[in-house]
């Protein structure tokens, strides 16, 4: 059982386990302008064969390295990164001392193209301070920290924790903002629009857009339209900014005020040919209210005019708040019924008494188009403007017809395109 623990942990220092990522060259971890960051290079390794990350002297031998990047801005120019708050690990045969690089380098992570930049920093134990000036602009500079292993009775290498941060002109960035807004008092049923608008943002991302903190869109452009606010709804929007060392913005627009209008036009309602009907629409206070269009009415500015409309007729009712400005519409449709009286049976039999097909009130469609057909769907009659002049006297295209039941369809022809279809029983 010991030698199988010995083993286990044995395999867990091999692996590295409990390394920082950026022990590793290419997962270096970024360091942000005017910030700090604390690092450790506790359990990291030395990456050592030719031309790997760790293949260099400059200013000392690595150990066990930790990397560290930043960039520089579209200026270029000075910077001084402060190494401090350094505590060592201690322990029998560890050093207690620690180096510092900064390189430049076209290539990498590939020892053999590196330059070191600024003051070096060897075998220091307390906080110490990297000068560089004249740094190219737009350009990815890395930081090396590693413990020392030097000196008499020294066999483990320095393990430590310390604090990063890195300021200058080289590194300063304007400082991201973020500026939004949307009305705060609208109407219902319409639609609103917020915007954002951004300030000293570098390569930009989307707009996230929430309502009560709750994700609605995501949008390419500035501006987020909706008609679903309710009064105390929060909309708020969030983006970012640079692509290295990224910011974040957020901010919460005014909260909202929606205006709901009271309208109810009326129901719908069907009248006979030259009655009347009174409207009875309901609305709120403080509104004006216009009915549309005129027609058949006794006033469009009540609520509840009179209307004769010899036709079917859809009515517009449309308020305005005199407070808000709101403005909101219903409608009611008037619906006139024809006022024909179509008989299912006639007698063409020359006796001087319903001796044709007449419908009653039929003068009042004069484009009416009158078809007929027999019980086998054959085409037998047809009149455009029928009326008792063209009344049908029970004759086809050949003559008198026979006795039976025939099927008729006319078409009134007018604004609602009615056509009333069905029976007819010729007697003789």
């Amino acid at each position: 059982m010991k030698i199988s623990t010995l083993f286990f942990l044995l395999v867990l220092s091999t692996i590295g386990f409990g390394q920082e990522a950026y022990n590793n060259c290419n997962m270096a971890l970024d360091v942000c302008p005017n910030t700090t960051v604390t690092v450790n290079n506790i359990g990291s390794n030395k990456t050592f064969c030719p031309n790997c990350e760790d293949d260099f002297n400059q200013c000392f031998t690595p150990n066990n390295t930790i990397w560290l990047r930043f960039s520089t801005n579209d200026a270029g120019g000075d910077i001084q990164i402060n190494l401090s708050n350094i505590q060592f690990e201690n322990e029998a045969g560890r050093d207690t001392r620690f180096n510092a690089v900064l390189i430049e380098t076209t290539t990498p992570c590939i020892g053999n193209g590196y330059t070191p930049i600024g003051n070096c920093i060897a075998q220091q134990t307390t906080n110490q301070t990297i000068t560089a000036v004249g740094l190219n602009p737009a350009t990815v500079y890395y930081l090396v920290l590693s413990g020392e292993l030097s000196g008499t009775g020294i066999t483990l290498p320095a393990e430590f924790t310390l604090d990063v941060s890195i300021t200058g002109p080289a590194i300063d960035r304007l400082v991201p903002v973020l500026n939004a807004g949307i009305e705060s008092s609208i109407c219902a049923n319409t639609i609103v629009a917020a915007y954002a608008e951004r300030e000293n943002c570098e390569d930009p991302g989307v707009f996230m857009w929430f309502v009560n903190n709750t994700h609605v869109a995501t949008t390419s452009d500035s501006v987020y339209y909706t008609n679903n606010l309710q009064t105390g709804d929060v909309v708020s929007v969030q983006t970012s900014c640079y692509t290295s060392c990224p910011v974040t913005l957020t901010q919460n627009l005014t909260p909202v005020t929606v205006s709901t209008l009271t309208l109810d036009a009326g129901q719908d309602q069907h009248i006979n040919q030259n009655e009347v009907v009174q409207l009875h629409a309901v609305i709120g206070i403080n509104t004006i209210a216009t009915w549309s269009p005129s027609y058949a009415l006794s006033a469009i500015d009540i609520t509840s005019p009179v209307a004769n409309p010899s036709q079917t007729t859809t009515y517009t009712l449309k308020i305005e708040d005199t407070i808000t400005g709101c403005i909101a519409i219903d409608y009611i449709t008037i619906y006139v019924e024809s006022g024909l009286f179509i008989p299912t049976t006639f007698s063409p039999n020359g006796d001087g008494e319903n001796d044709t097909w007449v419908v009653l009130g039929i003068d009042a469609y004069p484009d009416c188009l009158l078809n007929i057909y027999n019980r086998w769907g054959q085409h037998i009659y047809q009149a455009t403007g029928y009326n008792l002049e063209k009344a049908w006297d029970g004759k086809g295209k050949l003559g008198e017809l026979n006795e039976g039941v025939y099927f008729y369809e006319l078409q009134l022809r007018d604004s609602e395109k009615q056509i009333l279809k069905g029976s007819i029983t010729l007697i003789r």
